[in-house]
């Protein structure tokens, strides 16, 4: 039997039912879930000592483009808004190949798992040069984290009035047979599964109304769940009004893209009724405050999301908006934009850690993770308080107010893949020399 104690943490925050925090305490973990969480815990196997660490639940990362970190800084798309910004990314994009998915895939994957996130979602909507979610698949397999991907798509280039250059669409037959393929072979609904496959055409402005309406269909015939980008900004708003008549929401709604089983990126834009309409129908929102600040959209209305109870969690985005993929940093910009916006006390940290752990994997449809508790699986992150960052704190809340913003041990499904700050089955460093030669091709 597989079992690991950590023991005599300084401070756990399990995001429990009961929102406990323990000082000085255990958790056993035993294949692969939490068994015990107490005091004086024993085991035959091994044991990490904890001693100058803060506990928490593995961070979730709701929404994310892994493709993008082969495209960060990128001259041109620096200080651009959304549109100007995808136009011209889309060009360097349609270069990419399986290699460069899988490699990006394995640099994003492993950047969340040194920050303390143990699971991720992935929205893959362009597939140029032959590649496919399953090269996405395969790279979170090596890296170790819980994967969320999902099958993206864009149907509507530039010559039918769409955003992406028509080398990037896809005929909508094509993405739906290829979104069965993925499903078929990779879904898993079990407890505790590695990877779930979800349905994501890109936006309302890159696929049709007909595309929207059948991904919906098909996603609630197979039981997994739906993905896109709503409300991310005013050229957004203002694109649904001119082509459908309506705000996001109520198209969102028209088409079948709001209940249990969806969840949005962004909805800066989101107005008293649309959060009404989420809280109502249990639609998901991915917050992505530092991809929100870099491209100028603004800032999504989340205190007043989770006053309504609307499921909220966090997205790093992608790498070519981030540019990082550092959930504590985006845990922590999350909640000084809804204090710059309401007022000092409009958001606390230990809400904000919330969001970032137990919010996204209620987004996600995990009840299985996001909290340190009994007969949950066992996605922990422990916080070296020792060093610089955290000198002087009188807090566990400074674990986000102050640092560190790297994860000392990081366990997964029960596994052990950060150690001390390192992923030792990880060639890591031919990983990035790997990624840099791909970005140095793009680039000439």
């Amino acid at each position: 039997m597989r079992e690991t104690l950590i023991r005599g943490a300084d401070h756990i925050l399990t995001m429990n039912d009961r929102r406990e925090e323990l000082q000085g305490a255990d958790i056993l973990i035993r294949e692969g879930a939490i068994a015990a969480v107490g005091r004086g815990l024993t085991t035959s196997g091994a044991v990490l000592e904890a001693a100058g660490c803060v506990v928490t639940p593995g961070l979730v990362n709701t929404h994310h483009h892994l493709y993008q970190s082969l495209t960060r800084a990128v001259p041109g798309g620096q200080d651009a808004l959304l549109f100007g910004w995808l136009q011209t990314l889309y060009p360097i994009w349609a270069k990419f190949g399986p290699e460069e998915m899988f490699i990006s895939a394995q640099v994003g994957l492993a950047e969340l798992a040194l920050t303390g996130c143990t699971m991720s979602s992935d929205h893959l909507y362009l597939y140029p040069n032959g590649s496919r979610l399953d090269d996405t698949i395969a790279a979170a397999a090596e890296v170790g984290l819980r994967f969320h991907p999902t099958r993206g798509a864009m149907s509507i280039g530039e010559s039918d009035g769409g955003l992406p250059p028509d080398s990037l669409v896809e005929r909508e037959a094509d993405i739906l047979e290829d979104c069965i393929r993925v499903i078929d072979a990779h879904h898993d609904a079990r407890e505790g599964a590695m990877v779930r496959v979800g349905v994501a055409p890109c936006s309302p402005f890159s696929v049709s109304r007909d595309l929207m309406r059948d991904a919906a269909i098909l996603a609630r015939d197979k039981g997994v769940m739906l993905h896109t980008h709503l409300a991310e900004n005013d050229e957004d708003v203002a694109y649904s009004l001119e082509k459908f008549g309506c705000r996001p929401g109520q198209y969102a709604e028209d088409l079948g893209w709001t209940g249990p089983d969806v969840w949005h990126a962004h909805c800066v834009k989101l107005d008293g009724q649309e959060i009404d309409l989420f809280a109502r129908s249990g639609t998901g929102v991915a917050h992505c405050p530092c991809s929100n600040c870099r491209l100028g959209s603004g800032i999504a209305p989340v205190r007043a999301m989770r006053d309504a109870n609307v499921k909220v969690g966090l997205g790093v985005d992608g790498s070519a908006s981030n540019d990082t993929g550092q959930m504590m940093a985006e845990a922590r910009q999350g909640m000084l934009l809804q204090r710059v916006a309401l007022g000092a006390d409009a958001m606390s940290a230990r809400e904000a850690l919330e969001i970032a752990t137990r919010g996204g994997a209620e987004v996600l449809g995990r009840s299985d993770c996001g909290q340190i508790a009994v007969g949950k699986r066992a996605d922990i992150a422990l916080w070296d308080t020792r060093g610089i960052e955290s000198a002087g704190s009188w807090d566990a809340a400074a674990l986000l107010l102050a640092g560190p913003t790297r994860v000392k041990d990081l366990f997964v499904e029960g596994r052990h893949i950060v150690q001390d700050g390192h992923m030792p089955h990880l060639d890591l460093g031919g990983v990035i020399a790997r990624q840099n030669k791909l970005a140095q091709k793009l680039m000439s």
